[in-house]
């Protein structure tokens, strides 16, 4: 009868062996899983982070090739703009009596007319090119008439002469 007994406590000893075993397995499986999750929680914090650097990144990238190929335009509309002044005090310089100054002046009147589109216009010019500028008017008058089919009274605003250089 002991060794039935004894039999009997080791069955048991198993069988509690066995239910540790198995409590041990599920409680070690449930951490296994519950760490995994913090783990794949800090990746992916990780990983969102490292998208929006670079996104941030590609950004200020994108930002310094659009600063510079605006700073590279303005420098060209600068030179346009250095160069038509040059061209322009070239063409000044000798009083406003060549051709191509002339047409220019007579040009700009016009623009300035279809701009406008008004009975009465007043130019300002320099006092140095009142001449000149009088007869471009004349012809930027006809010009207008001719064109628009209404006629313009052009006069020069001498209450105020433009700078003789900018």
């Amino acid at each position: 009868m002991t060794e039935f007994i004894r039999l009997e406590a080791q069955e048991k000893a198993r069988e509690i062996q066995v239910k540790a075993d198995e409590d041990f397995e599920k409680d070690k499986a449930a951490l296994i899983l519950q760490e995994k999750e913090v783990i794949d929680a800090a990746y992916e914090a990780k990983f969102k982070q490292a998208a929006m650097s670079l996104q941030i990144t590609r950004s200020k990238a994108n930002s310094k090739a659009r600063i510079a190929m605006l700073g590279a335009g303005q420098k060209v509309v600068d030179d346009i703009f250095d160069a038509a002044q040059k061209k322009l005090l070239d063409a000044t310089n000798n009083g406003g009596s060549k051709k191509g100054y002339q047409d220019a002046l007579m040009k700009l009147i016009l623009d300035g007319m279809y701009l406008l589109n008004e009975d009465a216009v007043a130019v300002q010019c320099r006092k140095a090119d009142k001449t000149a500028a009088e007869k471009a008017m004349k012809e930027a008058a006809a010009e207008f008439e001719k064109e628009v089919g209404k006629s313009v009274a052009v006069q020069i605003d001498d209450s105020e002469w433009l700078p003789d250089k900018r």
